[in-house]
């Protein structure tokens, strides 16, 4: 593979979700030659080892909190890739930065590598979206990346048909906006039945 975009985060987190959002917004507007693949990796950690490894370069859209305002997007570039701190929503999340690292360790690196990352707004919205200073940046992360793939000489021509999706329909930005419950209708913060046993203990 020459190219891989690769879109990381969880949606469910509201701007934890920003490079899922991304990918798709990316996928959605733009056909691409042969040889450049568009993933959404989601949390899949070291299952995406492999791809990582087949690409040449890679594009990597993400979440970053670069200790800046709000919906700031900042580019990194090869070996400052490996130097963004993500935040892991869970111990069995594995961060990216351990990814490249085995990647490294097996001599199948991508030789090129671009990070597009937000600085998020709140991460702890269990159920929650992107807020609108994150979402407003998607179309420039999306033009951004665009750029950098017509400098590697993969310039993606506008989408002329419907996208094939990236992941499953349920998940698209719309459907999600529409039918998750409202925070009244179901907690925004965790499990409700823990929280709730929790409470009854009277433990904080």
């Amino acid at each position: 593979m020459e190219v891989l975009v690769l879109g990381i985060g969880n949606v469910l987190w509201a701007d934890e979700g920003f490079g899922v959002r991304a990918v798709e917004a990316l996928n959605e507007a733009y056909e691409f030659p042969e040889g450049v693949e568009l993933v959404d990796g989601g949390t899949q950690g070291l299952h995406l080892l492999d791809q990582v490894c087949s690409a040449r370069r890679l594009v990597l859209f993400d979440a970053v909190d670069y200790r800046m305002p709000p919906g700031s997007l900042k580019v990194a570039r090869d070996a400052a890739v490996p130097a963004w701190g993500a935040t892991k929503m869970s111990m069995h999340q594995s961060g990216f930065q351990e990814l490249l690292a085995l990647a490294e360790l097996k001599g199948n690196a991508p030789e090129r590598m671009t990070l597009i990352g937000v600085q998020p707004e709140n991460l702890s919205d269990f159920g929650g979206s992107l807020r609108p200073c994150v979402r407003a940046r998607v179309p420039e992360a999306v033009a951004l990346a665009v750029r950098e793939l017509e400098l590697w000489g993969f310039a993606p021509s506008t989408r002329a048909t419907q996208s094939p999706r990236l992941n499953a329909a349920p998940l698209s930005i719309d459907k999600y906006e529409t039918e998750r419950p409202t925070p009244e209708e179901a907690c925004r913060i965790g499990d409700a039945r823990f929280l709730g046993i929790r409470a009854r203990a009277g433990v904080r």
